[in-house]
């Protein structure tokens, strides 16, 4: 009986306990979930960004790298940790392509997370080979109308961010490019040099090197705005295509539950990280046009993400499933 009493009492004092507040948060290391490698945009991104936090609050936001499935593997992994705000989740357009692309998954972003802040926006840009008698955007649609199924675009894997902006430009455009899937980034940029493949989006401070040393030629970049990376190539707006718009984006998530003056309190100290001006220019570096705004904000765009996602996926019915 005694046992009896005790665990209830433990429960209801448990129950009884009031949230995390923000008041003295963080007293302990924040850990910062990573769906990517080290070294890659994201990871460099969050790792500018969870020191500069770490130094302002007086805890360690510590990376923690959980690659592999997509992001997937990350993604439940910081489902299902405490609402408390001691896990931060970095959130990225992959989420929004997977919430469709993979039909059994055993989360849902808009439903087990709570939006922080949208850390950053980085634009693709549409490559050719330069053996591709076309210039401009334009003028890649007419071969491609005057020739269809003649010429390929590569991507660096099914329902990958390139991948999928490639199939919104062959949908837009009207065009049949026969898709070419590589391992990876990489291997795809390689494909395009050596003329394997003749057309390729990819990200755009990726492709700068290349673009420098000639070894492609660049189109349009699929924001709405020029990236300073590229001053001198037009967005696919500009270029013709009205609205055209798909970039690589990523923001701060926490658990959904997490009490509001703590999402609150990461979004203030987070959009002030953003602001400065180191780290704006080290995420330029990076081809990373720093994000900011509230959480709501944050919030509309993902569903927006994820619903122009999730549509084209469903019109294309792949799935890695």
């Amino acid at each position: 009986m005694k046992r009896i009493l005790s665990a209830a009492l433990a429960a209801v004092s448990i129950a009884a306990a009031p949230a995390a507040t923000a008041a003295g948060y963080p007293d302990r290391p924040v850990k910062v979930i990573v769906g990517l490698t080290a070294g890659s945009g994201v990871d460099v991104m969050a790792r500018l960004v969870g020191a500069k936090l770490g130094e302002a609050l007086g805890q360690p936001f510590v990376i923690e790298n959980r690659p592999g499935a997509g992001s997937n593997i990350a993604t439940r992994f910081a489902a299902t940790q405490p609402n408390d705000g001691y896990t931060v989740f970095v959130a990225t357009v992959a989420n929004a392509i997977n919430a469709t692309l993979y039909k059994q998954l055993q989360f849902d972003v808009l439903r087990d997370f709570t939006p922080v802040i949208l850390a950053g926006t980085a634009p693709n840009v549409l490559l050719v080979n330069p053996s591709v008698p076309a210039k401009s955007v334009g003028e890649l649609i007419a071969l491609a109308k005057a020739t269809p199924g003649k010429f390929t675009i590569g991507s660096s894997g099914t329902g990958t961010s390139p991948q999928m902006t490639g199939e919104l430009f062959r949908r837009r455009a009207g065009i049949d490019l026969v898709h070419v899937p590589y391992k990876g980034g990489p291997e795809a940029t390689t494909a395009l040099i050596g003329g394997q493949i003749d057309t390729l989006f990819a990200i755009a401070s990726t492709a700068q090197p290349q673009i420098e040393a000639g070894k492609v030629r660049p189109l349009a970049v699929t924001s709405k705005q020029r990236t300073p990376l590229l001053p001198n190539v037009p967005t696919m707006n500009e270029a013709g295509l009205p609205g055209f718009e798909a970039v690589t984006w990523f923001g701060f998530e926490v658990p959904a539950g997490t009490p509001k003056d703590i999402v609150d309190k990461l979004n203030a100290e987070i959009g002030k990280v953003l602001a400065m001006p180191d780290i704006k220019e080290k995420l330029a570096k990076q081809g990373i046009d720093a994000g900011g705004g509230t959480s709501e904000e944050f919030a509309a765009y993902m569903k927006d993400e994820f619903a122009k996602w999730g549509a084209l996926v469903k019109e294309t019915g792949m799935s890695a499933d």
